[in-house]
């Protein structure tokens, strides 16, 4: 016998050895009103197919929770995967995208146009869920495991994992349909109820449920702005030459890291042109450029780079930083859990910020306020902006692109952006890296090196941090007139460098320790890229040091 604290109950109690997560989560099913689907032993996100040999601390989880929500959708894109394979043995599924809270996916050769696709595999989907087939993972020796990826045509995984140079290779199987996954998964298919699957441009979006509410459907809507996004990546993936992680490496290794960020580098600054012409185009109405983006997405690089190309075409560049107009602490709204919420429109001073634009949009001149985090309060140094006949000003800040903003401000006058890292290079076919780890590895680097913050007061912050973005950017983002994609093919293996080191340091005793945990399994897949390669203009900057531009 051996004993085990459950932090769901604050109990320690005695099982035997050899006793499955499966077995002991009977015993508290009534804790949650959802199916349990996993748990943190130790702090390390856990299969209930696990076995408990040794004294442990354990956290049972659902869907409700981040890592339930997360070990939900693998599992259900595994499902996806077992249908193609099963229902059209020549066909190859994509994996190409997270959206709208699913997976966007693209299917080739199946022979079938996408709606017929789509239904039968929605149907074969229906009956896998309800033979209830067990997920289930195996530890295989690397070269059983390289034979079973290429007999399953999973030559992406095969690269990647000779790559590694490792003994032993943990693979997932769906009843007998091998595959190599990167998370647990749920214990079978029956607990896979809520899912949807639908054509979607030109290829099928994978439904899941909304995050806050998983006994429904995550919500639908057209998005032909960030899906343009998509399709501008799939090109720049195409130029580079650089689709998978194994890619990735292999230029590295090759000596070719220096050209791919060079082309990389150069296809933003392709961007950031042609967002100025598309400004230009319309210099004879508009005032100002709105620019907005969840956390880390590189705004500021953004703002700067932007500024030079408009500069270039005769424009008088002013910057203005939302930042500047938040009311004084004390004035600040909270959150359900009283602390104060930044993030909320109502912690901007709102009347002074469009009295303000209107008084620059006018050519007066305007005192501009600076506002200092160490006291809560809004200053005025005697800092003030004019705007001359060929100037326009650029107004950074996360609800730049919300309407009741600038509601007084007349539409015309007005040019707005989205900056966000929207993708990443993906693991494999299968696999990809959501946005959001990408963002957060790069929040982390930049709050340890210049904020003074550690890897684990990074990630203790981003579920709030998340939860804000969901409710003030996203909504917004289809209301730009561009988007713009701030995510470098290159940027984890720069990033690794700096990342893994501190995130080693989070202690295994918090409830962090499981997400540093993943993270790092997830930049071990990448072979590190030199610094020196990255040009002092580039968005990695912001989070790195030595921009030319001043922050």
């Amino acid at each position: 016998m051996i004993e085990i604290y459950i932090e769901n109950s604050r109990e320690r109690i005695m099982i035997p050895q050899g006793t499955s997560l499966q077995e002991l989560s009977e015993n508290y099913k009534h804790l949650s009103h959802y199916p349990i689907l996993g748990a943190l032993v130790n702090n390390k996100i856990t299969g209930l197919d696990y076995r408990i040999y040794n004294p442990k601390t354990i956290s049972f989880f659902d869907i409700t929770d981040k890592h339930g929500y997360r070990m939900y959708i693998n599992s259900v894109a595994f499902l996806l995967y077992k249908a193609v394979r099963e229902l059209f043995p020549s066909a190859k599924l994509c994996v190409e995208h997270s959206l709208l809270e699913g997976l966007y996916c693209r299917v080739f050769n199946s022979g079938l146009d996408n709606e017929i696709l789509a239904c039968k595999l929605r149907e074969y989907m229906k009956a896998l869920v309800e033979k209830d087939i067990p997920f289930t993972s195996k530890n295989m020796l690397m070269e059983d495991a390289l034979k079973l990826m290429a007999d399953n045509d999973n030559d992406e995984t095969c690269r990647l994992l000779e790559a590694g140079n490792k003994q032993y290779a943990s693979i997932s199987f769906l009843g007998d349909t091998p595959n190599k996954t990167y998370s647990s998964l749920v214990p079978s298919t029956s607990l896979l109820k809520v899912w949807d699957l639908r054509v979607f441009n030109d290829g099928l979006l994978l439904q899941l449920p909304h995050i806050e509410q998983p006994q429904m459907l995550a919500s639908f809507y057209e998005t032909p702005r960030l899906f343009k996004i998509y399709k501008e990546h799939r090109e720049w993936k195409n130029v580079l030459q650089t689709l998978y992680v194994s890619d990735l490496n292999a230029k590295v290794r090759n000596n070719k890291a220096n050209f791919l960020i060079q082309v990389a580098e150069a296809l933003h600054e392709k961007k950031y042109s042609f967002i100025a012409d598309s400004i230009y185009k319309r210099k004879d109405e508009l005032k100002m450029v709105l620019i907005a983006g969840p956390s880390s997405s590189g705004k500021t690089t953004s703002c700067r780079r932007l500024g030079v190309q408009l500069s270039v075409m005769g424009f008088d560049v002013q910057q203005l930083s939302l930042d500047d107009y938040f009311v004084d602490r004390e004035k600040t709204p909270r959150s359900a859990n009283g602390d104060y919420d930044f993030e909320a429109l109502e912690a901007l001073d709102i009347p002074k910020l469009n009295e303000d634009l209107m008084a620059l949009s006018q050519g007066k001149e305007v005192k501009i306020p600076r506002f200092d985090f160490k006291t809560g309060k809004r200053t005025y140094t005697g800092e003030s902006l004019i705007m001359k006949e060929n100037s326009i000003l650029i107004v950074e800040g996360i609800h730049a692109l919300n309407p009741k903003l600038t509601e007084l401000i007349p539409e015309q006058w007005k040019y707005r952006v989205y900056v966000s890292a929207m993708t990443q290079i993906a693991i494999d076919n299968q696999n990809i890296i959501r946005s959001s780890d990408n963002r957060l590895i790069r929040r982390m680097v930049r709050d340890y090196k210049f904020r003074g913050y550690s890897a684990y007061d990074t990630l203790k912050r981003w579920q709030s941090v998340r939860e804000g973005e969901q409710k003030h950017i996203f909504p917004y983002q289809e209301n730009a007139d561009v988007m713009f994609n701030s995510a470098l093919m290159y940027e984890l293996g720069i990033l690794k460098h700096h990342a893994e080191p501190i995130l080693k340091e989070v202690p295994q005793n918090t409830p962090e320790y499981a997400e540093a945990h993943r993270l790092l399994e997830m930049l071990s897949l990448f072979d590190s890229i030199p610094e020196k390669y990255i040009p002092p203009t580039s968005i990695m900057r912001e989070f790195l040091g030595e921009s030319s531009f001043d922050y």
